[in-house]
């Protein structure tokens, strides 16, 4: 087992990563910017090292500056958490290159992966369902015009070094098309270096179900269910759910078996998740996989009782999974908290939160690195708590999320937490009938109607 672990990321997922090493009696190592030199996660790390100023490229994304302090604090592994280095390839090779466990996937393996039009066609070889559409990269205008065609629309255009929703377009018409393509490349360009670009069929009125898969380093995977994570702005997920409303005993065995078959062809080792697009026929396609810890790890963790950090650091040291699938027993939902301003598109709020109180009770997590006087940075995502609700059904998991968002006090700046609370009182979403095209026709009521 190893004896130090840095994790290379901040907030509430480092603070996570943390209390599972503590747990399990692994020494940790906290690395921060100097925007993040009073979070929590430094404060409990057994060590820390500044490792830069506040730009992630300048410090959470500079690959010599982490793996220095790896170095001089002689951590024997890296977990990566999500976002930033998680999924880097190049970071990956670093690791091992320097005797360093990297506690995540190989870099042949999140290579393979995370390119989305490589990732697409592995899983075609394996047997998985995928999205119809065009094989490997659009060479050209012509071709895609003439694929769409085949296909018939609406399409979707996809960046393939993609991710938050980046180079993505929506084609209803094929006058739209040419436009679409060029506005795609531009913007992947833009985000990623890479203007590779592929064309699926657009499926209507999706649901994104993800299933959380463990695969170990002999080839063994198991699946531990499925996440609902439909309710999307601009394809970042506002909350999430397990298990699905939507979901059925004899489609969840269907993608259990395809997630599982999934991993093991790849022989995929840690915790991932495979994504899918679900239309309103149930029929499922392959979207994409994820060689990471989800943000919305936790609703899994609390309906199947499972430590998933733990499972990824017992993984990484070469100990085998038991193999056993699971089946959620209870019911858990996941809202997100950012410092965002709800009433006004969701800009973004950072600064210092005056007053924090934190709701407690039976059945409610909250992972979160914040507290009353931190200052919240600019540099970096929105997001500052998770709030996570478990009970035997779905009803009590709404009501017990409305009670808990009530006793959610945070004062200083805007949050998502009234967003939230008129969500939970949706009738379609209490209803279980939502899409990824939810919140395309949700409107706040105005803050002195609440």
């Amino acid at each position: 087992m190893f004896k130090k672990i840095l994790i290379a990321n901040r907030g509430e997922i480092a603070l996570r990563v943390i209390r599972t090493c503590k747990e399990m009696g692994i020494k940790t190592v906290a690395v921060y910017s100097t925007a993040d030199a009073e979070s929590l996660h430094v404060r409990f790390a057994d060590e820390a090292v500044c490792i830069g100023p506040p730009p992630s490229n300048m410090s959470y994304l500079k690959m010599s500056n982490i793996i220095a302090a790896a170095e001089i604090t002689n951590a024997d592994a890296i977990h990566p958490g999500y976002g930033f280095l998680s999924e880097n390839a190049k970071f990956s090779k670093i690791c091992a290159e320097h005797d360093i466990k990297f506690i995540g996937a190989s870099p042949e393996m999140i290579a393979k992966m995370g390119d989305k039009a490589t990732a697409k066609a592995t899983m075609k070889e394996a047997g998985v369902p995928t999205v119809p559409g065009s094989d490997g990269l659009l060479e050209s205008y012509e071709e895609a015009a003439k694929l769409a065609k085949k296909m018939g629309y609406p399409v979707m255009l996809k960046a393939t070094a993609g991710g938050g929703g980046k180079g993505m377009r929506a084609v209803w018409k094929e006058e739209d098309l040419r436009k679409a393509l060029e506005s795609a490349q531009q913007e992947a360009a833009a985000s990623f270096g890479n203007d590779g670009m592929y064309m699926e069929k657009l499926i209507e009125e999706p649901r994104h179900i993800e299933i959380q898969v463990v695969g170990d380093a002999y080839g063994k995977a198991c699946h531990l269910s499925e996440r609902d994570c439909s309710v999307q702005r601009r394809h970042q997920k506002l909350t999430e759910e397990t298990p699905s409303p939507f979901m059925t005993d004899e489609l969840r065995e269907k993608m259990g078996k395809a997630a599982v078959k999934a991993a093991e062809y790849i022989k995929y080792e840690g915790a991932g998740t495979v994504e899918f697009l679900v239309d309103k026929h149930r029929n499922f396609y392959f979207m994409e996989m994820n060689t990471r810890i989800q943000v919305e790890h936790p609703i899994t963790e609390q309906v199947i009782d499972y430590d998933l950090i733990r499972e990824q650091i017992l993984v990484a040291a070469g100990v085998p999974i038991s193999g056993k699938n699971y089946i959620p027993k209870l019911h858990s939902i996941e809202c997100r908290i950012n410092a965002e301003d709800p009433y006004n598109d969701f800009r973004p709020s950072p600064g210092r939160i005056t007053t924090l109180h934190a709701p407690g009770g039976h059945g409610v997590r909250l992972d979160t690195h914040v507290y009353s006087g931190y200052i919240i940075p600019p540099n970096y995502d929105s997001m500052i708590a998770k709030l996570i609700t478990t009970a035997q059904t779905r009803d009590e998991a709404i009501n017990k999320m409305k009670r808990a968002l009530d006793e959610f006090v945070i004062e200083g700046i805007k949050t998502t937490i009234p967003f939230h609370r008129q969500l939970m009182d949706h009738p379609d979403y209490i209803a279980g009938n939502y899409t990824t095209k939810f919140m395309e026709d949700f409107r706040m009521k105005p803050e002195e109607e609440e």
